[in-house]
């Protein structure tokens, strides 16, 4: 069996906003109350009058190892301990009750820890006044005398206005005060609460500028609290019920007998034809004054959940909001009753939201109810921060996130303000002691974050299109016609005309009772006729003085009338000489229009002339700065060549002195050793000779050969000078000088490590390593491993100029590792010293 397919019902099209691209973001102030005790510790410190500074208590930084630095967060503005209520309402919300009187939303809620001044902000004291009070002040400062009459302007159930005439509006007074009390009435002026009576001095009272004299105005307040996530309505009222009563005087549900608290109905948020969020059922009350307003704010207050816990005495348990919600009717043509028009009817709504302050159960110590509430509570400013972060989220990186709106009573409520229906601004407040440290950090988080979401500004909504000065035309005529009527000696004016029909009608005699229970009374019926003619008499009276009124005022309208046309014709010649010099001007402004638009064309070029010619003179600077640098490293540059090039011929001469003596001591040392081959050869000769003339000559006949001698650097050296002293005298026979053996010259295997850039010197002495040496040009493991002994042969430039050889040798031996290491015993060292004379001179150390 095929079920039969349900169709949804379609959805609503929303209605067509006006969209507005400027955005502003969220305001964000902040409150800092003072401490309770003055050797209390601080944790926070204003530094400007937009920045604060927090910093961590001593203790807390000593468990975290120093984590927690001191950070700076801004806002728009910061109030510090100093700051009065009034300062703060200038700068908070006073521009959203501007933008409230002239048809525009608002959104106002303070955020904090609890303890923090949230509720002593909103509401005040006695002779300091809270944002709340100071708000309903300047709204009836500003629309008081255009305010209309009460339940000409009536809420629907569907959070729309509705309009009633003077007569219907009249008969809902009458019908509100005969029956009994369900709906809170009107409170009195004569009985003020004390507590609330002082609450801002009439030196602070401002008011609103640009007010619509053309209409007319009613503000109506109601206000409800969000207590665990359910909307009860502070200003409700039961029914009476004189058997079983449920309420007791103070509007608090009472005790019955062996069972609980009868708990208050909650209520339900709906969204209007507009798609904006509403309480429905919830109680508003017409208010006239600001002491009405304060009264009924005060007998909601006195039912607002609050318990003592181990932060606060007086801590709230909801969040409260007070709604303010203000009607601008236009006046009709002849300004002096209300367009019977609902459509022409503009309703702003000021929202003054205090929550509850979010708190740790570590620290209150709470259990049960208390501890429910405060889970609810901090449920709640979670979803107001998730949503704030969802929004900033979709912002800044242009995602299309769905907000969590629904997931709070709050957030659900004030949704519309987000979506751009009016201006949202937060007061944070907070508490300097360091035990709220932690708290206070996150709060200063959240705010920082709320700063970066932009809402849509709100666009002015369309007004009325009659003329202006209805209500002052109006009035004036009002007081011409009981100017006039003063004169000829009527009434002053409708309202003593009324007093005195009333008076009259009071004066009627009663009627008695007309009840025969008897057929022979002849007593009632002859009363009740001689009431009834008294009554005919009277009427009579009342007839002739209203045709004798009716008779003057017919005379004096048609006096009126021929004035009126007398003027009428006046205004039309006036109007003629008016055009005329209208044309006049015009032309005038014309060519004042021109000569302006001129000089505007030549002040123009003018400043752009100027402009180019500042251009010019800072490009001429420039190139100024320019040349003068670029001459000074020129110059600085001419210096440097003219020093590289004294320098440059200093090392040539040095190095051309240097090899000049390098080259006679090569010429030297190649001579002696030609002088020396030669010597050699002459010796052998002279050797062979003698072998060959031995066998001739008898060895005793022999003579003896002198000897050759052999070349030697000796002959070249300059005698040394004499000693004074004596020389000493020989004892015995010449000791001969023991000659120093090289440690080279040993058995063992030896490493020659010889740089290739040292220089070949030719020298006689050379070390005796033994054939069995492994010469290497850069150190060799593998030559190491082969070896007992190492020698590095290094050359460098001795003070004099000459070269300088020294043989590092040390002795080669294994690592634990299976490598070759290297430590050095002694060094021998080589010099060459360039004699004054013709002979070398080498000396071995």
């Amino acid at each position: 069996m095929i079920r039969p397919t349900k169709h949804k019902t379609p959805r609503r099209p929303a209605p067509k906003k006006q969209s507005s691209n400027q955005k502003d973001p969220v305001g964000v102030y902040c409150r800092v109350r003072p401490l309770g005790v003055e050797d209390e510790e601080c944790c926070i410190e204003v530094i400007s009058n937009t920045t604060i500074q927090l910093h961590a208590p001593d203790g807390l930084k000593a468990n975290r190892n120093g984590e927690f630095k001191e950070t700076q967060y801004s806002f728009k503005k910061v109030f510090c301990i100093k700051t009065s209520q009034m300062e703060l309402f200038q700068d908070v919300a006073k521009p959203l009750v501007d933008d409230l009187i002239h048809s525009k939303n608002g959104l106002l809620f303070t955020y904090g820890v609890t303890g923090s001044g949230k509720t002593f902000t909103m509401t005040g004291s006695p002779g300091q006044g809270g944002l709340l009070p100071r708000s309903l002040d300047m709204i009836f400062n500003s629309v008081g005398p255009y305010q209309a009459k009460r339940f000409v302007l009536k809420t629907d159930d569907k959070n729309g206005m509705e309009v009633q005439n003077q007569v219907d509006a009249l008969l809902e007074r009458q019908k509100r005060e005969n029956q009994p009390t369900v709906v809170p009435k009107t409170p009195s002026r004569q009985r003020l609460d004390p507590e609330f009576a002082d609450m801002i001095n009439p030196e602070e009272a401002c008011r609103a500028d640009g007010v619509d004299e053309d209409s007319s105005y009613s503000v109506f307040v109601s206000y409800i609290e969000i207590y665990n996530n359910y909307i009860y309505d502070l200003l409700e009222e039961a029914p009476y019920d004189p058997i079983k009563p449920k309420w007791n005087g103070g509007g608090t549900p009472q005790r019955q007998p062996n069972q609980e608290f009868i708990p208050p109905q909650s209520k339900l948020l709906r969204e209007d034809q507009n798609h904006n969020m509403y309480v429905a059922g919830c109680t508003e009350v017409e208010v006239k004054s600001t002491e009405e307003a304060f009264e009924v704010f005060w007998r909601g207050q006195k039912k607002r959940r609050i318990a003592n816990t181990q932060l606060n005495r007086e801590s709230s348990r909801s969040h409260s909001v007070f709604i303010i919600k203000l009607a601008q009717a236009p006046l009709d043509a002849d300004g002096d009753n209300i367009l019977q028009d609902k459509n022409q009817v503009n309703v702003s709504q000021l929202c003054l939201v205090d929550l509850a302050g979010s708190e740790r159960t570590s620290r209150t110590r709470a259990e049960g109810n208390r501890l429910r509430e405060a889970g609810n509570i901090n449920q709640s400013l979670m979803t107001l921060r998730t949503c704030i972060e969802v929004l900033r989220e979709n912002q800044m990186c242009g995602t299309n996130k769905m907000v969590p709106y629904r997931d709070s009573k709050v957030t659900h409520l004030f949704k519309n303000y987000f979506d751009g229906e009016g201006k949202v601004r937060m007061v944070v407040c907070v508490n300097p002691k360091a035990d709220d440290y932690e708290e206070t950090m996150l709060v200063m988080r959240f705010a920082e974050m709320t700063q970066e979401v932009e809402v849509a500004r709100p666009v002015d909504r369309p007004i009325c299109g009659l003329a202006a000065g209805r209500r002052q035309k109006n009035q004036a005529f009002k007081d011409e016609l009981s100017r006039r009527l003063e004169e000829r000696g009527g009434p002053v004016n409708t309202e003593s005309t009324q007093s005195v029909m009333h008076q009259l009608l009071q004066n009627l005699p009663p009627l008695p009772a007309s009840e025969i229970t008897d057929p022979h009374d002849d007593v009632t019926l002859p009363r009740l006729i001689e009431v009834l003619e008294k009554r005919h008499k009277i009427r009579q009276m009342m007839t002739q003085e209203y045709n004798r009124a009716a008779d003057m005022l017919k005379s004096m309208l048609q006096e009126l009338d021929s004035s009126l046309v007398s003027k009428e014709n006046l205004i039309q010649d006036q109007r003629g000489q008016l055009g005329e010099k209208d044309k006049t001007l015009h032309s005038q402004k014309t060519e004042i229009d021109r000569l302006e638009k001129k000089s505007k064309m030549l002040e123009y070029k003018i400043e752009i002339l100027q402009k180019t010619t500042n251009i010019y003179e800072d490009d001429k600077r420039t190139l100024q700065q320019e040349l003068e640098s670029r001459e000074q490293r020129l110059q600085r540059e001419q210096t440097e060549k003219r020093r590289m090039e004294q320098r440059m011929q200093g090392m040539v001469q040095d190095t051309k002195h240097k090899w000049e003596k390098e080259c006679e001591r090569r010429v030297c040392a190649k001579q002696l050793e030609m002088q020396n081959k030669l010597w050699v050869k002459d010796e052998k000769l002279k050797q062979l000779k003698a072998i060959v003339t031995e066998s001739k000559t008898p060895s005793d006949q022999r003579p003896a050969p002198d000897k050759p001698q052999r070349p030697s650097r000796e002959r070249d050296r300059v005698p040394a000078k004499r000693s004074a002293s004596p020389s000493p005298v020989p004892t015995g026979p010449p000791v001969r000088a023991v000659h120093r053996r090289s440690h080279s010259a040993g058995g063992e295997r030896w490493v020659d490590h010889k740089p290739s850039s040292n220089v070949e010197l030719d020298t006689v002495m050379q070390p005796i390593l033994g054939s069995n040496a492994i010469k290497v040009s850069a150190p060799s493991e593998k030559a190491l491993a082969k070896c007992d002994k190492y020698m590095l042969t290094h050359q460098d430039v001795a003070s004099d100029g000459e070269i300088q050889t020294k043989l590092i040798k040390g002795e080669v031996f294994k690592t634990r590792g299976g490598g070759q290491a290297v430590q050095f015993t002694d060094i021998e060292t080589l010099r060459q010293e360039l004699p004054t004379g013709p002979s070398v001179l080498w000396l071995w150390r």
